[in-house]
């Protein structure tokens, strides 16, 4: 992978498109936990493949390759929360409740929703990403421990979440 990044940075066209693809499916996990829907995440992916492509020169080191994309993307699912946050929709459809039997990915989506931003991003680099703690220190640059206590308390908000809506299946976090 150091190969296609430094090729990249070169602009060699195709070893960043190779790299890009190597990365689609941790950039899909990422981007469909934080943003509610599959365009969304797609359009954040787009943005930020364009993104990286356009400041590849800037990533001092090849292995914080994957940590510095992950960042951009971050930012890119916040920016595109932020817009939508601010629409009104006037002719909305409400959703409907689907409950199936066990722990679902719609429990985890909806469990992923109640939490706070700064708690929600943590737990999807950690649970999704498998990001260590140490590594979503520095692509969120705050300090170590202060992502071990987003960890904990977006736990405990899960948890009662969960306990509150009286499933008797454990979540898997």
């Amino acid at each position: 992978m150091n190969d296609l990044i430094k090729k990249a940075k070169e602009r060699d066209a195709d070893a960043f498109t190779e790299l890009m693809q190597s990365q689609m499916q941790n950039m899909y996990k990422a981007a469909r936990s934080l943003l509610s829907n599959q365009e969304d995440a797609a359009d954040a992916i787009s943005e930020t493949i364009l993104t990286c492509w356009e400041k590849i020169d800037q990533l001092r080191e090849e292995r914080y390759f994957r940590t510095w994309m992950t960042r951009i993307l971050i930012n890119k699912c916040n920016d595109i929360r932020n817009k939508k946050e601010n629409l009104f929709f006037t002719d909305e459809t409400p959703e409907v409740e689907v409950k199936e039997e066990g722990y679902s990915d719609l429990e985890w989506n909806e469990a992923l929703g109640i939490l706070d931003e700064k708690y929600r991003t943590v737990i999807v680099l950690y649970y999704v990403e498998g990001y260590n703690t140490s590594e979503i220190s520095q692509i969120l640059e705050i300090p170590e421990s202060t992502v071990r206590t987003r960890l904990a308390r977006g736990r405990e908000k899960m948890a009662a979440e969960y306990r509150q809506t009286g499933n008797s299946a454990k979540p898997d976090i």
